[in-house]
């Protein structure tokens, strides 16, 4: 509903600003849109897929601990990464005050330094935080491969650069190819960090013409650039791989044999693992707990635990509900057995590729037109006016994170249960168990990982959810994300730091959990959830 509504609202707009539009800024976002998301992800290609290639292949000291500490920028939400990079590499940050007082200079004049508020900075941002979705990818496809391929070519004088690009490269790249139309497809829906380094995309577009012009179609027009920019982008995925065939060997294949680093080697590839966690995590995380010692007084100020509260209500209502769903249509999909119902639910999460931005204009025109329409009918009726209940409380938010991550839960359900034998199911029926029993003794109890994992997947993204949020939320609403938000584009970070701990905590901890769980690292298609599947 909320892509047909964006559709209908661009083809048929009250008041049709596209000659304007074409005219005027639409070059210009649509530049800048395509530069911010081919530098991410060529970027986070890189990071992610070296990152996988030196921990899948070689040992050198701190190996062990980067295969895991790599998967942690996926706790810290881009927005986070760009307040701690702007606040430590500013004018005022402690680089450039560290420049000035070793060489006496007095200002800016006397020295060159990168501006930092730029689309430049913007894509690093990006790709530190996405980059994990490539490495996770690459690292289950390297670690799927047999060890004989890399032994061979080494017996053929193959040295180790022309290993990757001959004989890793082309086996993990659908791997990478997908890892990074996702990292570009994050990158389309951003809106936190461009808006906080002033670059003008497709999404700040959407905010610009809808709340500053006031007109809703114009912004309808921009999102459907946006839905045909993802669009492109998820069929360039699938035509990267359309004719790659990769199988393993029948028999067991060979483990891969991580060839030993010393010396200068082995300091350089920790120092090229290290760079993309530090500038992920270790910054922000280090930024923003900075702020929150040296500003305690940011953890009473008004506002705080309301916000904790909305962020907790909304992000459970809208996992519990979207996994329930999720739990329901797979499973009733698994025993029609008719092919119209598995011809419609993969349409179900083609939310997951529409931006948040795209997804909120979409849903508030429809449910603010039907909340008039049935608070003029009550009020008709019992001559008490019940106000807007669909868009004046936190429910338009919570179907925006169904629509939004529904794609999450139904990939984890549907994996669960195709690893659930047949046969158990089976034998409960012909016990005498119906189909809503079978469900509740014999697959809940065999998927209660996944499920709980799918669960926390869906929670931790709605927490970090910024521009469905910011859009759909009621007057004077806040939640841990609009609260970062607007406090660090108030330059207020001393108040935005407790919040941002608190989201970065929450994200912390699902990473923590599912790492513990060996999901995306070790056996990544047969235990528990598979993030890139999942993703």
């Amino acid at each position: 509903m909320p892509v047909a509504a964006v559709a209908w609202m661009a083809l048929a707009p009250a008041d049709n600003i596209w000659p304007h539009l074409l005219a005027t800024v639409m070059p210009r976002y649509m530049l800048n849109t395509v530069i911010l998301t081919a530098g991410t992800g060529a970027l986070a290609a890189a990071m992610g897929a070296g990152s996988a290639w030196l921990v899948g292949m070689y040992e050198f000291r701190g190996r062990r601990a980067l295969e895991w500490l790599l998967l942690l920028p996926l706790a810290v939400p881009a927005y986070i990464g760009a307040y701690a990079l702007a606040d430590f590499l500013d004018y005022s940050g402690p680089v450039q005050t560290a420049l000035r007082g070793w060489f006496g200079w007095t200002s800016a004049r006397d020295y060159w330094f990168p501006h930092i508020r730029s689309i430049e900075a913007a894509i690093l941002v990006l790709a530190a935080a996405l980059y994990p979705y490539v490495y996770l990818l690459t690292r289950a496809a390297l670690q799927e491969q047999s060890g004989s391929a890399y032994e061979v070519a080494r017996a053929l004088g193959t040295g180790p650069w022309g290993l990757f690009r001959r004989v890793g490269l082309p086996l993990a790249r659908p791997a990478i190819v997908a890892g990074s139309a996702i990292a570009m497809m994050e990158a389309v829906a951003d809106y936190g960090v461009v808006s906080y380094f002033g670059v003008q995309t497709l999404n700040t577009g959407i905010f610009t013409t809808w709340l500053e012009r006031r007109n809703a179609g114009g912004a309808a027009q921009i999102a459907c650039v946006i839905l045909i920019v993802v669009i492109v982008l998820a069929l360039w995925e699938r035509f990267g791989r359309r004719n790659a065939r990769y199988h393993q060997s029948a028999r067991q294949p060979r483990p891969i044999i991580r060839q030993r680093l010393t010396g200068f080697a082995a300091v350089a590839a920790g120092l090229a693992c290290a760079f993309p966690f530090a500038l992920g995590f270790v910054l922000p995380v280090g930024v923003i707990l900075s702020y929150a010692l040296a500003y305690p007084q940011g953890w009473v100020t008004p506002g705080l635990g309301l916000a904790a509260w909305h962020t907790i209500s909304l992000g459970g209502t809208a996992s519990i509900l979207t996994v329930f769903l999720a739990l329901v249509m797979v499973y009733g999909v698994r025993l029609s057995g008719r092919a119209l119902p598995r011809l419609l639910l993969p349409v179900t999460t083609v939310g997951y590729a529409a931006p948040g931005a795209v997804l909120a204009v979409g849903i508030l025109i429809p449910l603010a037109a039907l909340d008039h329409r049935v608070a003029d009918g009550w009020l008709a009726l019992t001559g008490t006016d019940p106000g807007l209940i669909l868009t004046g409380s936190g429910t338009a938010i919570v179907f925006a994170y169904l629509v939004r991550f529904f794609a999450i839960a139904q990939g984890a359900v549907d994996g669960a249960f195709t690893r659930v034998p047949p046969s158990l199911p089976m034998a409960a029926r012909s016990l005498g168990r119906d189909n809503a029993a079978v469900l509740r003794d014999v697959f809940l109890p065999l998927m209660k990982g996944s499920v709980g994992s799918a669960l926390l997947l869906v929670f931790v993204d709605c927490c970090k959810e910024l521009p469905a949020t910011l859009l759909l939320r009621p007057f004077n609403y806040e939640t841990l994300a609009t609260r970062v938000h607007e406090k660090a584009s108030l330059e207020d970070l001393g108040n935005a730091a407790p919040a941002g701990l608190l989201v970065m905590g929450v994200g912390i901890l699902a990473v923590v959990l599912l790492a513990r769980a060996k999901l995306g690292l070790r056996k990544p298609a047969r235990r528990g959830i598979a993030i890139g599947q999942a993703v």
